[in-house]
């Protein structure tokens, strides 16, 4: 399909229908003048091929050529963009292959010099007489205003009052003007016969929003800010409503034709354990326990996410949900991603049901005590055979362990209950095989758990088909952490004297690393080198020990247990100890290039002290760290509430990484932000599932319909359903 073929006579665009998605996914980009090969394979390499493509390659900012900022407005060390004029490019090579591109621009109040390292092909991007914008800090060097490394987009000789700049490739060899000026022409030949709206317009008018067409006129070209907000948040509210909708559907899709394990919810054995505790539970552990077991007692598989801050209490959740299903006569089975956290959950829940009874259920049968197994890669030959046979003779009511769970040969006799921990760390099929350990006749419930808490709007939109449940208490008796970031050698010399004291009143200490072996490419300390480092200076005399990801099961198991038993004072790792790891008596961690891991990371790594009755620290030590890095190690010394910083990582970090793995291409959310946009995620979210109440399948709203199945691919709805 073409553009001069859905564009001919004015009469005969007179008689056809406005424009639709599926048609300007249709044509081709190179319909459009200018855009042969060469230009369609540039546009390709950033994912426009289609003009509906280029239609949501929307400006990444926008420039007020009335409201610009001048290069004498300029402050030193704070960030600013201008327009400007190209006077001249001057390249030079430096010592060891490095290149300097050395730039000067100016505007009617003064001179700027831009200063580009290891950026050669900024001499055949620039050159004299050339209008750009410019995005970066100012600094001075020997008395002349300087950017160093800045943003540079070209806009060409702009005369209206809004500019917008788009995503550029140099690469590609890409520039915003020419991609404003393919924009404006299919904009122009789609004025006449106009752009379809799925969007009922009482809902547009619940929400204030204005029509299509004149949201993708005007998010392209803008006559005022204000119009450029009106267009983004239809644009957005479109994405969002497209993307629930999805959701809904697929989840109401898969409750109707799944069958379930009605379970038991009545029987004494949850009791039992919970009685047995000698805690009481949190009122936000009972809250999401009543979810779960109202889950349990229904004919459709749970399918719920919980997710809850390090030390929140998931286990006991975990547990009951295990319990509920083995006091109908099933099993459960939890999955852990590595060998080190399945065998401290196998250690924690034994404990938790240590003396824990099954009740008899016939009267003529006596209680019996409840059999709890371990089943790794580490479980050997015998032993392996022996649990194979009691799973599936129904002999074990609770196995725990890693992947070997859904390896072949490993049957059960009724699996009732999926708990999987750290769900991210599983791929989709992994966690499907699990489930497919069930009878064919019954799935079973899934319950997924994450210590890394999601934003609420977060977890809407990405676990958008999931039951979320949430614990956001914490139990009475968790110690508080104190955080501090080590940025200067006398601060981390510091640290180390406290990890002496800590060890010298009987206390242990972790030391986390970014790296094995050294690297070249990453400037980062490795843990071998740290580890040899530390005990031959400062912690020499103490017991050191080394945990990495390239000792074998065995060894890091040997590891582990000298550190649990207290046979290893410090014990030197990589993030392999992230999760899991439960030591009471650790009392401080140190992570040593702090600024290399992420919020959630960090605040993994930092949970695993504070386990004890002992104060306890953690400290970051970083002395390079600048920008967002420092962002996250001053959010990390600010709270240890993991809810608030998922919400400070989100802010600094944006949502394409939490999107993950079901982020697909340019399908998904080109412009909705999950920080920006919160709350036209419930709005969306709302009007999704009122929508989907009238009409289930959408055949009244049939051109919304085709627009959800073609612009969110299957795949994603499909990892979605199986995490």
């Amino acid at each position: 399909m073409t553009l001069s073929s859905v564009v001919s006579s004015d009469q005969e665009v007179a008689d056809r229908p406005p424009l639709t998605m599926a048609e300007f996914k249709a044509m081709n980009v190179e319909v459009l003048s200018g855009v042969g090969r060469a230009k369609a394979k540039a546009l390709a390499a950033v994912e426009v091929e289609s003009v509906l493509d280029l239609l949501t390659y929307y400006p990444r900012r926008y420039i007020d050529r009335t409201n610009r900022a001048a290069i004498s407005d300029l402050e030193d060390g704070v960030e600013a963009m201008v327009m400007a004029r190209v006077d001249s490019v001057f390249s030079k090579r430096l010592r060891g292959s490095r290149t300097m591109v050395r730039v000067t621009v100016s505007d009617d109040t003064g001179r700027l010099g831009l200063i580009f390292f290891n950026q050669p092909w900024r001499d055949r991007q620039l050159s004299e007489g050339q209008e750009v914008v410019v995005f970066g800090k100012l600094d001075r060097y020997r008395g002349q205003n300087q950017m160093t490394n800045p943003i540079v987009d070209l806009v060409g000789d702009e005369t209206g009052r809004i500019v917008p700049v788009y995503p550029q490739s140099g690469k590609a060899g890409l520039q915003t003007r020419e991609i404003r000026r393919w924009v404006d022409e299919a904009l122009r030949r789609s004025e006449q016969r106009g752009i379809s709206d799925p969007i009922p317009e009482s809902l547009r008018k619940h929400h204030g929003l204005i029509d299509r067409h004149q949201a993708i006129d005007s998010i392209h070209r803008p006559e005022t800010m204000d119009v450029h907000y009106a267009a983004r948040n239809r644009l957005v509210f479109d994405e969002l409503l497209r993307l629930q909708l999805k959701l809904i559907m697929r989840k109401r899709a898969v409750e109707q034709s799944a069958v379930g394990i009605t379970h038991d919810t009545s029987g004494e054995l949850v009791d039992r354990f919970t009685s047995s505790l000698g805690f009481p539970l949190t009122s936000a552990q009972r809250r999401v326990i009543g979810e779960v077991t109202a889950d349990l007692a229904r004919p459709v598989p749970m399918h719920r996410l919980l997710q809850g801050d390090v030390g929140a209490g998931k286990t006991v959740v975990a547990v009951v949900a295990m319990l509920t299903a083995v006091q109908g006569g099933h099993q459960g089975a939890l999955m852990a991603p590595t060998e080190v956290l399945a065998t401290q959950h196998y250690l924690g829940v034994r404990t938790l049901l240590d003396g824990l009874v099954v009740p008899a259920s016939d009267s003529l049968l006596a209680d019996r005590p409840l059999r709890v197994a371990l089943l790794t890669n580490q479980t050997a030959g015998a032993e392996r055979t022996r649990i194979q046979e009691s799973l599936a003779s129904g002999a074990i009511d609770i196995v725990i362990g890693t992947h070997s769970l859904i390896q072949e040969g490993v049957d059960f006799s009724s699996l009732g209950v999926v708990v999987v921990d750290e769900q991210h760390r599983f791929g989709v099929e992994q966690r499907a095989a699990l489930r497919a350990k069930g009878s064919q006749e019954a799935s079973p419930d899934v319950l997924v758990m994450t210590a890394t808490p999601i934003p609420r709007t977060a977890a809407m939109t990405v676990y958008g088909d999931l039951d979320v449940s949430t614990l956001d208490e914490m139990p009475p008796g968790r110690t508080p952490i104190a955080t501090r970031w080590a940025g200067t050698a006398p601060e981390e010399a510091e640290v180390w004297e406290q990890v002496r004291a800590e060890v010298g009143q009987g206390r242990q200490a972790y030391v986390v690393c970014p790296l094995i072996e050294e690297s070249d490419s990453i400037e980062a300390r490795s843990v071998t080198e740290t580890y040899e480092r530390l005990q031959a200076d400062e912690l020499a005399g103490l017991r050191v020990g080394l945990l990495h990801g390239r000792l074998t099961p065995a060894e890091k198991e040997s590891v582990m247990d000298l550190f649990r038993s207290g046979g290893i004072d410090v014990l030197v790792a990589t993030t392999v100890i992230e999760v899991g790891v439960d030591v009471p008596n650790a009392t401080i961690m140190v992570i040593v290039d702090a600024d290399r891991f992420g919020i959630a990371q960090l605040h993994q790594l930092r949970g695993r002290v504070g386990r004890g009755i002992h104060e306890s620290w953690c400290c970051l030590l970083a002395a390079d760290a600048v920008g967002i890095a420092a962002e996250r190690l001053r959010a990390l010394v600010e709270t240890t509430n993991g809810f608030e910083l998922a919400e400070a990582d989100l802010e600094l970090r944006g949502e394409g990484t939490i999107l993950g793995e079901r982020q697909k291409g340019r399908s998904d959310l080109q412009l909705a932000s999950l920080r920006r946009d919160k709350d036209w995620v419930v709005w969306a979210r709302q009007a999704a599932g009122e929508m989907l109440d009238d009409d289930p399948d959408l055949q009244r709203h049939a051109e919304l319909r085709s627009e959800v199945e073609l612009l969110l691919v299957d795949d994603d709805a499909d990892y979605l359903m199986k995490s």
